[in-house]
């Protein structure tokens, strides 16, 4: 029996107005999901077979399955190439689900290169995502114990692998700055290449993040300011512990205030001054394959602002180089809460609203991740072309992603509710088409992995 004969025996019917989407009646033995490939072929062969993805599932007790998609491309007649340029309406068709070859033509006619898993309904057949749609913001989200960080890892590995597009990680958690080791259980690789610096200079910082660092006000604090601004030529380039000294042999009224406020905030206790080392934006002006800056390990929680802001004032002063980077960043909301409590904060997330808005055509690409999406900037979110989305349970979240994400079919996010770990949505330009996926295994050494519960032995048993 062909293949149109026994999807017409099970009696999936589909129609097409537009010729751009479909609408779907099927049995009780035949089941489709949302975000599930279809091919839909009118009976007899009376015109081409065309690829379709199911969107929406509805279903009611002692009915029938119905539902609607979308048609992704045209088949040729022999099945073996996809033209995603051209779709046709029809009157009726049999719908039966995409095997595992004609999936492949959907991934090579968008060349999707990067393996990062297989399909959540056919673990026989690998999910892969479009290496070259990275060019655009990506968010990427997923509430705790979702797996978020382990399948970021998973994707920034295959970049690694797969492109040379030159990587800097913010990671606040340690969680990739084992990227260097090989997974225990997996094979050793040199294609896994990282970089960890969390070093800068004080001299480095702009004049913006100066003040910030300080909490200096350019009108409130006008003399102090005015001194910050001519401070190279009042006390030179010298190390952070001599700079109050400095500051008091020039017994002033705002070189005294001045080195008051450096004293009662303790800037310079902080570890982040580089001192002799190199700065990590001369780091990243030679751009590694990928550079982690490892911010878990600082006594002060501002430390990792100053960190961030150095380098994404450095990366924007230069932007008219054009020379692309992926700027990932994790524990995203720390960086660009809508309500930033100080003026760090502020400066912060000013600059990352910047860099989301205008430095795509610069080459300065965001991927931000976060358990919390509800506290990022919303003018940072609704710049970002690809979602990746982990298992999310709050209803207001899911809506607030709705609403941004509005390519991303309904009953598609909903289903993100139920994820179990490691199972992730993802949309956008980087696949596709969207994809419900189960993450693949890492291949390098997670660094934030969850510590187990230690157990005593059962009673009567020897211990090892």
């Amino acid at each position: 029996m062909n293949d149109v004969a026994s999807a017409s025996l099970a009696g999936a019917v589909a129609a097409s107005i537009d010729g751009r989407h479909f609408q779907f009646a099927g049995t009780s033995d035949v089941m489709f999901e949302p975000g599930g490939l279809v091919v839909l072929r009118a009976p007899g062969g009376a015109g081409p077979a065309q690829l379709g993805q199911v969107e929406d599932v509805r279903f009611e007790l002692g009915g029938v399955p119905h539902g609607s998609g979308r048609i992704l491309g045209l088949l040729s007649a022999d099945e073996r190439d996809l033209d995603l340029r051209v779709s046709v309406a029809f009157p009726s068709a049999a719908l039966q689900a995409a095997d595992a070859r004609t999936t492949e033509l959907l991934y090579r006619a968008q060349a999707a290169t990067l393996p990062i898993g297989s399909f959540l309904a056919s673990p026989d057949i690998p999910a892969r995502l479009v290496a070259q749609r990275f060019n655009r913001h990506t968010f990427w989200c997923g509430q705790s114990g979702s797996g978020k960080t382990y399948a970021l890892g998973v994707v920034l590995e295959q970049l690694l692998i797969h492109t040379a597009l030159p990587m800097v990680i913010f990671d606040p958690n340690a969680d990739f700055v084992q990227m260097r080791q090989s997974h225990p259980s997996g094979p050793a690789t040199d294609a896994q290449r990282a970089l960890s610096e969390r070093d800068i200079r004080f001299v480095d910082l702009s004049l913006r993040s100066k003040t910030a660092v300080v909490r200096l006000d350019p009108l409130q604090d006008r003399a102090e300011h005015n001194l910050l601004m001519h401070l190279g030529e009042s006390v030179g380039l010298i190390e952070p512990a001599m700079v109050v000294s400095r500051l008091l042999e020039l017994d002033t009224p705002a070189a005294r205030s001045f080195a008051a406020r450096i004293e009662n905030l303790r800037v310079t206790d902080w570890s982040v001054w580089a001192g002799k080392l190199q700065p990590v934006t001369d780091i990243l002006d030679t751009r590694p394959d990928a550079t982690v800056l490892d911010l878990g390990g600082f006594a002060s929680p501002e430390e990792s602002l100053v960190v961030a802001l150095a380098v994404l004032d450095d990366l924007w002063e230069k932007r008219a180089q054009r020379r692309p980077l992926l700027i990932v960043i994790d524990e995203a909301h720390n960086f660009c809460a809508p309500d930033a409590p100080s003026p760090l904060h502020v400066a912060v997330r000013d600059r990352l609203v910047q860099i989301a808005a205008e430095g795509r055509k610069f080459g300065l690409w965001l991927l931000l991740a976060t358990q919390r999406p509800s506290r990022v900037h919303p003018s940072i979110m609704s710049q970002c072309d690809n979602l990746a989305l982990m298992k999310m349970t709050s209803p207001a979240d899911l809506a607030q992603l709705a609403t941004v994400f509005g390519f991303v079919p309904p009953a598609m996010l909903a289903r993100a509710a139920r994820f179990k770990q490691g199972e992730a949505l993802f949309a956008g330009g980087f696949v596709p088409a969207p994809t419900v996926a189960s993450m693949g295994p890492r291949l390098t050494r997670e660094g934030g992995a969850d510590v187990g519960v230690p157990l005593r032995p059962a009673p009567g048993s020897r211990s090892e």
